[in-house]
């Protein structure tokens, strides 16, 4: 079965956007994953195709009708957990990133205005996600993130395991440090480790610069990288 992300928007023409492009793109036209568009305003029920109204209690903005939401989804024929992604849910990480891209794929919905209402949420248990602490114009762009992210996972996607295995959260580390020619730039040199030729240094010397830069920038992933070493018994802390 291919992987397929059905994406539920009030803006049908912001989709595909970047994943019609590189190597979502590429894996797109060679049929190893599909995307599915659904217009909410499809399933309005007025001549206006309204999807929204004024929220009960007062407020500003408008909120997203439970009915109308609850037929689209009914009706995309999407497949995996249904998702909203939403600056409330829970932060969005690599662990299920994998998790997703491992399944059959996912529905998307692209909250817009001040919300949805939280009984459709409610009726079919839908799971909140976010990208991070920051609030978008809509959910478009963030489904497209999620998307890119799990796409490159998918078998025959990125040509290299190796290279999904040493980048950034693979481990709970950040990616070490990446250089390339010319040699000497501007009065910066290449490390001499990474032009030894001898690959246990620069095995060693990656993964020293890979915790580095993980314990100062991420105290966080650290945090959980030392935990996870410390149950497995591989090692003593590293300080």
């Amino acid at each position: 079965m291919t992987w397929r992300a059905t994406v539920l928007t009030i803006f049908p023409e912001m989709l595909p956007g970047p994943l019609g492009h590189s190597l979502a793109g590429k894996a797109l036209r060679a049929g190893l994953w599909r995307l599915e568009i659904v217009d909410i305003r499809d399933f309005a029920r007025d001549k206006h195709r309204s999807v929204d109204d004024a929220p009960f209690g007062g407020g500003t903005g408008m909120v997203m009708r439970p009915d109308v939401l609850d037929s689209a989804a009914a009706g995309s024929g999407g497949v995996g957990a249904v998702i909203l992604l939403s600056p409330r849910g829970r932060r969005l990480d690599q662990q299920q990133v994998r998790s997703l891209a491992a399944g059959p794929g996912f529905t998307l919905i692209c909250g817009r205005f001040e919300g949805v209402d939280e009984r459709v949420l409610e009726a079919r248990a839908i799971e909140e996600l976010s990208l991070g602490d920051f609030v978008l114009s809509g959910g478009e762009p963030a489904a497209i993130a999620l998307i890119d992210a799990c796409v490159r996972l998918l078998p025959g996607v990125v040509g290299s395991a190796e290279t999904l295995a040493e980048e950034s959260f693979a481990e709970d580390l950040l990616e070490y440090p990446q250089y390339t020619r010319p040699q000497l730039w501007q009065g910066r040199a290449v490390p001499e480790v990474l032009v030894s030729g001898d690959h246990r240094r620069v095995r060693d010397w990656r993964r020293s610069e890979a915790e580095r830069l993980t314990r100062e920038r991420r105290p966080d992933l650290w945090e959980r990288y030392q935990g996870r070493r410390r149950a497995d018994g591989r090692d003593r802390e590293v300080e």
